[in-house]
C-alpha cells in the first residue's frame, strides 16, 4: 500500500493540491484534477492508497482534502490525521 503525506497548508487552491496529487501518485498526464478523475485513477491501481494528512488547509482546499479522503476511502484506503 503506497503512503503519501499532505500538507495541505502547502496549497492555495484545489488545482495545486491536485497537481500535487498527481505528482505523488503517478497520475497519467490526463488525470483531470478533479475527484471524478480522482475516482478513476485510484480504481485502477492495483492497491489502495493510504493517506497521512499533516494539515487540512483552509477554505476550498479544505473542502478539497475533505472529498479526497472520502474518495481514498471508497476505494478501500486509508485516511489518517497526523
Amino acid at each position: 500500500m503506497q503512503t503519501i503525506f499532505l500538507d495541505a497548508n502547502r496549497y492555495s487552491t484545489p488545482l495545486e493540491l491536485h497537481t500535487a496529487l498527481k505528482s505523488m501518485l503517478s497520475f497519467p498526464d490526463y488525470y483531470g484534477n478533479n475527484a471524478d478523475a480522482l475516482n478513476d485513477c485510484l480504481s485502477e491501481r492495483p492497491e489502495p492508497v493510504r493517506l497521512w494528512i499533516a494539515s487540512r488547509g483552509e477554505g476550498e482546499v479544505a473542502r478539497t482534502v475533505d472529498i479526497i479522503s472520502q474518495v481514498v476511502e471508497d476505494n478501500g484506503g486509508t485516511v489518517k490525521e497526523l
